[in-house]
């Protein structure tokens, strides 16, 4: 990872500000910012520099969100997003950057597709069967280690348990922060992926990180429980879709 172009630099900060924003409460745009990110600094780099800026959001967001954490849902996810974690760990390492790029693609897309049916189908039934909460764990887990996508997963079962905003805020918020956590060792000591330059590298974007997550608080105030999860299907399908042509 060499300096970076006007033009790369500008797009890596307002990824970073989207981050922020995402962080913050408005769920669904990670896509875009993965994208963003892989377009910079190439898929499997970008890793690395997303890492701490996902950290500075992950501590903000559990102090700010702090009233509405729902413990019970990180229970049911959190062990087996552990074991997707370890099954990226040992796989990413060969998967091969157009493999890496076009599975984050498909990922992201099959992802919507799922929420679009959650949204309307007409049963509205909450699933309970441990299948469902293992199965998205272990997808969540997966994803998050080998392309920071873990967020199309979560959403999808939280928008299954048809949580409020805030909770639904509040709740993905710790469990990011401990998953993330839980991945660090991994990005420093077995992919390499954070290393002195790629630090470098999100220090110079952590301001604008954080003017991001001050901008998202605002936003999300402003929108409703009902348009804040159809907003969670646009951005996420916008990312998909922006992925493909990288």
């Amino acid at each position: 990872m060499g300096s970076l172009s006007l033009f790369n630099f500008t797009l890596a900060a307002f990824c970073a500000f989207l981050l922020g924003i995402s962080k913050s409460g408005l769920k669904g745009i990670a896509a875009l910012i993965v994208t963003g990110f892989a377009l910079v600094y190439d898929a499997r780099n970008s890793t690395g520099v997303l890492m701490p800026l996902l950290l500075v959001g992950d501590v903000f967001a559990i102090i700010y969100y702090k009233r509405h954490v729902k413990w019970k849902y990180i229970a049911k996810l959190l062990p087996w997003m552990i074991a997707g974690v370890l099954m990226g760990v040992l796989g990413g390492k060969f998967i091969s950057e157009d493999i890496f790029k076009y599975g984050m693609a498909s990922i992201i897309l099959f992802s919507v597709a799922l929420m679009y049916y959650w949204e309307n189908k007409k049963d509205k039934t909450i699933p309970s069967h441990w299948t469902f909460a293992s199965s998205m764990g272990i997808l969540a887990g997966f994803t998050t280690m080998i392309g920071n996508l873990a967020g199309a997963f979560s959403n999808i079962y939280f928008l299954a348990m048809r949580l409020p905003k805030n909770t639904f805020i509040g709740t993905a918020a710790w469990l990011f922060f401990l998953i993330n956590t839980f991945k660090l060792p991994f990005h420093i000591w077995s992919w390499e992926t954070i290393n002195e330059v790629s630090i470098l590298k999100s220090i110079e974007l952590v301001p604008f990180v954080i003017i991001g997550l001050f901008s998202g608080v605002f936003i999300v105030k402003k929108i409703k429980d009902d348009h804040y999860r159809k907003l969670i299907l646009f951005f996420t399908a916008i990312g998909g879709i922006a992925i493909l042509f990288n």
